[in-house]
């Protein structure tokens, strides 16, 4: 049963002698998240659970309490464990978030709640957040500026021969899993079920020794070992689609011996199998026949097969594996419009929604508007300016005319692009303080959750912050 709240205990009254009370920015931050509409939002949410999660069931962790254990995780970037150890841990903590003399729950248990978050009643929750920053005078949707930043995914630089291994190894695992549920419907029962991945790693070794050697010949023995790799690769999948067909057989003809096991199986199967024939596909392509396989058809991971392949064009990181992040930051602090994108689409493609959010949001363009030249086509300008925006601070593309280049002395443009530096500074305190770097969360809803979820708890603490001496 979902329960909303435990029973209030001060425990700050328990212990009067140890003086404890929040820092001005926690007391802030705790008075903010007793927002019922933040409430009612997550605990619609959460409730997705069970079909009747509201009414039966074992008494659950609090709505209340998972809410502020995620924002308390995301402040200080703890894991779920270090947040359920620190908590349980702290008096502080444990007041901020409502656990009076209960345990925290387990580090896997909030796991399983956050999950539940969907990333759009996160956006719901960021236009409510941004609309309590302008009510408390925190903005004034003044300006506004835009950029764009790489969120990584959890997974390893991907490269044709580890993408190999990779495949035959967890189908490998998978078709172990299958045995028991249809050995006996196959012949051959050896073959079927052989485990390939101590022959595809030593390919992989071999591919590795002869990397680092020079010469045609080199280039010619790697090329062998990889045609012997994804030879490995193909009996693997042929092996795979086989136990595929026998389990669809056995759940057809005796639906009840069917375990929930075989049943995760049998879905991983329909998952992996088609990543796994692009992989090999793409291996042939790219290093037997001499092609060049484009970014857009690569799987670079059969874990996060959503991750995109982004040119970063920067030092140290030219090529970044992840999903494109699209911000927009208003005066104050506050970001109003945040996006997981699909693939690497262009920034300036971006601009024109972000503008339109900040419409509903304030009930006016901004004054200004300003980013880099990524963000800006005479099209965004002329839109930009035909949607009310006074002072649209995006430079010039390419050759600048006289006029263009008249524009961008004016002081106005001069102080409005010097203004658009400081979201670099909010990227990195994203990335830095709230985890927006590397997303451990799986799948396309967690990237976005994880994203999310940061951004909203960095507004929190910012209107927090803001607020907290007035």
């Amino acid at each position: 049963m979902l329960r909303d709240r435990y029973p209030a205990v001060d425990l700050f009254a328990l212990v009067p002698a140890l003086s404890l009370r929040f820092e001005p920015v926690l007391a802030r931050l705790d008075a903010l998240l007793d927002d019922d509409t933040i409430f009612e939002a997550v605990k619609a949410d959460l409730a997705r659970r069970r079909p009747r999660t509201l009414q039966t069931g074992r008494r659950s962790t609090p709505v209340e309490v998972i809410l502020r254990l995620l924002i308390v995780k995301r402040l200080y970037r703890w894991s779920y464990a270090e947040t359920e150890h620190f908590v349980n841990d702290s008096f502080v903590l444990r007041q901020f978030c409502r656990l009076g003399l209960e345990p925290a729950p387990d580090d896997t248990t909030l796991l399983r709640w956050a999950a539940l978050l969907q990333p759009e009643t996160l956006q719901t929750l960021l236009d409510h957040v941004v609309a309590l920053a302008h009510q408390l005078q925190v903005t004034r949707g003044r300006k506004l500026r835009v950029d764009s930043t790489v969120v990584q995914t959890a997974i390893h630089h991907p490269t044709d021969s580890s993408l190999l291994v990779d495949s035959v190894r967890t189908l490998g695992r998978l078709i172990r899993r299958a045995r028991p549920a249809v050995a006996d419907r196959l012949t051959e029962v050896h073959a079927a079920f052989r485990t390939r991945t101590r022959s595809a790693r030593r390919h992989l070794q071999t591919i590795h020794r002869l990397a680092r050697r020079k010469g045609e010949a080199a280039v010619a023995a790697q090329r062998g070992a990889y045609a012997k790799l994804c030879r490995v690769a193909r009996q693997v999948v042929r092996q795979a689609e086989r136990v595929q067909s026998a389990l669809a057989t056995a759940a057809a003809a005796a639906p009840h011996t069917m375990t929930r096991v075989t049943g995760r199986v049998e879905d991983a199967l329909a998952r992996v199998l088609p990543l796994a024939r692009r992989v090999i596909a793409q291996a042939e392509r790219r290093v037997l026949q001499g092609e060049t396989v484009p970014a857009t058809e690569k799987v670079v991971s059969l874990v996060e097969p959503h991750t995109a392949i982004i040119t970063r064009h920067k030092t140290g990181h030219a090529v970044e594996f992840g999903r494109k992040l699209w911000l927009a930051e208003a005066d104050g602090g506050i970001i109003t419009d945040v996006r997981v994108l699909e693939g690497s689409p262009p920034d300036s493609a971006q601009v024109v929604p972000s503008l339109a959010r900040h419409r509903r949001q304030f009930g006016r363009s901004p004054d200004l508007l300003t980013g880099d030249r990524g963000c800006s086509t005479p099209a965004v300008r002329q839109e930009a300016a035909a949607a009310g925006v006074r002072r649209v601070a995006l430079p010039h593309t390419g050759r600048a005319s006289a006029t263009s280049q008249a524009r961008e002395r004016q002081p106005w443009f001069r102080r409005g692009y010097r203004w658009r530096a400081g979201i670099e500074g909010r990227i990195g305190v994203l990335q830095q303080r709230y985890g927006l770097d590397r997303c451990p969360d799986h799948g396309d809803g967690g990237v976005k959750r994880w994203a999310y979820l940061g951004v909203l708890a960095a507004n929190l603490v910012m209107i927090a912050r803001t607020t907290a001496h007035r």
